[in-house]
């Protein structure tokens, strides 16, 4: 099998008709019949159903597209990269990484990575489920967020679990106390992120339904700078990581919650298997020693 038979397959899993994908191919329709025919029989399953109404694709046709799909982005971010390498002479070394995670102490793993004059840092905003797509992708190196997602192809290792605290409109009858979740059920919610979804929201729901407890959400937001936005104008409160107090916002008041294991984890993505580099083993030890400041209430 050739890189060009999953080429010619994308091309004819996204129009569904010969003729179209032979025309954005530059070929003519036999020969790519023929293609497609040889890589079902490579596969040994059917990845189009044909009939009288066209083209579908099979269970196993949808399968194979998306796998397909991801080999082909791999490759074309792989020689990318290799350009860029060749042209700057400088390692590439990609973070993603979920907002909320970065008002602490991993802030300072990029810090003193850029320093390295060998090394070309990448950084993207991306929610926990878009990491592991972006590593087996080859799109980043190293993922930072909070949900444990099983993936053949990717370890996750916790780092430290954060507890959860109370952002509150100043002024608010909860200021100064440590609620329970029974209190704070009585308040309107602010959720975030809205979507995609699953994400940090279906962990805050997941703690009241956990103890019996219904909740108004009254308001989802996409990014935490808008949820707290939305708690400053009296809108509701809502539950963040504790690392977001280091943040301070007009109108905004942190408290902690009466119930001390209620927390997130920061989880970091690696590829499974994969030998670290050089790179990546400097990166790991710089992560070990954060971490431990982090745990040992040691900030720099």
């Amino acid at each position: 099998m050739e890189l060009r038979h999953l080429r010619y397959f994308c091309v004819v899993a996204e129009e569904l008709n010969f003729t179209c994908a032979a025309e954005r191919l530059h070929m003519s329709q036999p020969p790519l019949s023929r293609q497609i025919k040889q890589l079902e029989q490579e596969v040994g399953a059917e990845l189009f159903e044909r009939s009288s109404r066209g083209l579908r694709l099979t269970p196993s046709g949808v399968f194979f597209q998306q796998h397909a799909l991801q080999i082909l982005e791999k490759v074309e971010v792989t020689i990318d990269a290799t350009r860029h390498m060749a042209r700057s002479k400088r390692a590439l070394f990609g973070i993603g990484f979920v907002p909320s995670v970065f008002y602490g102490q991993l802030p300072m793993l990029v810090r003193d990575l850029r320093k390295k004059d060998n090394v070309e840092l990448t950084l993207a905003e991306l929610t926990t489920v878009q990491q592991i797509q972006a590593l087996k992708a080859g799109r980043i190196d190293m993922g930072f967020g909070r949900l444990r997602i099983d993936d053949p192809d990717v370890e996750q290792e916790i780092l430290f679990d954060e507890p959860l605290i109370v952002a509150l409109p100043s002024g608010h009858p909860l200021v100064g106390t440590t609620p329970s979740c029974e209190e704070l059920a009585g308040y309107p919610l602010i959720l975030f992120p809205a979507k995609p979804r699953p994400s940090l929201a279906d962990m805050v729901l997941g703690i009241f339904r956990r103890q019996g407890l219904k909740v108004e959400v009254v308001q989802e937001a996409n990014e935490v700078q808008t949820a707290l936005s939305l708690v400053a104008s009296g809108i509701g409160i809502t539950l963040v990581p504790e690392q977001v107090k280091r943040v301070q916002r007009d109108g905004i008041a942190y408290v902690a919650l009466a119930d001390k294991s209620i927390t997130s984890p920061v989880i970091c993505s690696r590829r499974r298997g994969e030998k670290p580099s050089p790179l990546m083993q400097e990166a790991n030890a710089i992560l070990e020693v954060l971490v431990e400041n982090r745990r040992s209430g040691r900030y720099p």
